[in-house]
C-alpha cells in the first residue's frame, strides 16, 4: 500500500556528514512506524534506528546511538536520517522500511522495536578513509 523511495546517499570522508531522505507515497505516512536498515557487501541486513507513527520516540542501535539521528516529517511524508562523524563501517546500502501503527511488535530488542512490511529500494553510502 505504500511505497518507498530513499535518496541522499554518496561517497563522504571519514568524520563526515550525510542526510539521508525517504520519501512515502500511496498510504497514509503517519499510519506507520518507520526504520533505517543497512547492509554492507557480504553481510546480513540489521538494524540501524527506528521512529514511532508520531515521531514521540526513537530507538538505536549501538553502533549509531550519539552519531546518527532519526527524524521525520508527517506533513512531507518523509523519514529522514542524519549521519554525522561517519566511519568507514558505516558503508553499506541503507533501506528504509514501514510497519503498520498498530502491526506486530518486534521481541528481539537488537532488531528494533518494529516488524515491517514495505521497503525501499535502498541508496548507497560509502565512507572513505
Amino acid at each position: 500500500q505504500v511505497q518507498l523511495v530513499e535518496s541522499g546517499g554518496g561517497l563522504v570522508q571519514a568524520g563526515g556528514s550525510l542526510r539521508l531522505s525517504c520519501a512515502a507515497s500511496g498510504g497514509t505516512f503517519s499510519n506507520y512506524h518507520m526504520g533505517w536498515f543497512r547492509q554492507a557487501p557480504g553481510k546480513e541486513r540489521r538494524f540501524v534506528a527506528d521512529i514511532s507513527w508520531s515521531g514521540s520516540s526513537t530507538y538505536y542501535a549501538d553502533s549509531t546511538k550519539g552519531r546518527f539521528t532519526i527524524s521525520r516529517d508527517n506533513a512531507k511524508n518523509t523519514l529522514y536520517l542524519q549521519m554525522n562523524s561517519l566511519k568507514p563501517e558505516d558503508t553499506a546500502v541503507y533501506y528504509c522500511a514501514a510497519g503498520a501503527r498498530n502491526g506486530p511488535i518486534e521481541t528481539i530488542r537488537s532488531l528494533g522495536r518494529y516488524e515491517y512490511g514495505y521497503w525501499g529500494q535502498g541508496t548507497q553510502v560509502t565512507v572513505s578513509s
